[in-house]
């Protein structure tokens, strides 16, 4: 009876209630992370698919003309510029803040995925960094630019 006129058991009540907000928070923070981590997955997905789609098209269009050299390496830039600008983009309208960070981060993951899936096919690097080095900067530049405009 003294400890509630003393005012401990207000005390301890919003002492449950701070550790049910902190609880609530974890809660929170765990499921924007799942949730980002599917953003993320989704996201890749749709660029991969965007580039099957686009090099699909470039296979028929090389099957049924004679494209020149310079015009289907032209057609795979704008592959990598196509796909990394559709998930910055993307990733930037789930993405509510820093989206071109956001942007730069899709597209570098893009890059590191694609490099690794070629490094397992081909067994080994290439001799040609030049080309290594332009791709990783298409993927990172289109994905912070479609993060931008998002």
């Amino acid at each position: 009876m003294k400890i509630e006129k003393c005012g401990i058991t207000p005390l301890l009540e919003s002492y449950s209630d701070f550790r049910g907000g902190v609880f609530l928070q974890k809660k929170e923070q765990e499921r924007l992370e799942q949730t980002l981590i599917k953003d993320i997955v989704k996201i890749l997905f749709l660029m991969y698919f965007t580039t099957m789609l686009l090099l699909l098209l470039l296979a028929a269009v090389l099957f049924k003309t004679e494209l020149p050299e310079m015009a289907s390496k032209i057609w795979l830039i704008a592959v990598y510029v196509i796909s990394g600008f559709l998930g910055g983009f993307f990733i930037g309208k789930r993405r509510k803040n820093k989206k071109f960070l956001w942007g730069l981060f899709i597209g570098a993951l893009y890059f590191v995925i694609l490099f690794a899936v070629s490094l397992l096919l081909y067994k080994g690097l290439t001799k040609d960094y030049v080309h290594l080095i332009m791709t990783m900067a298409l993927c990172c530049f289109s994905g912070t630019v479609g993060g931008m405009v998002s």
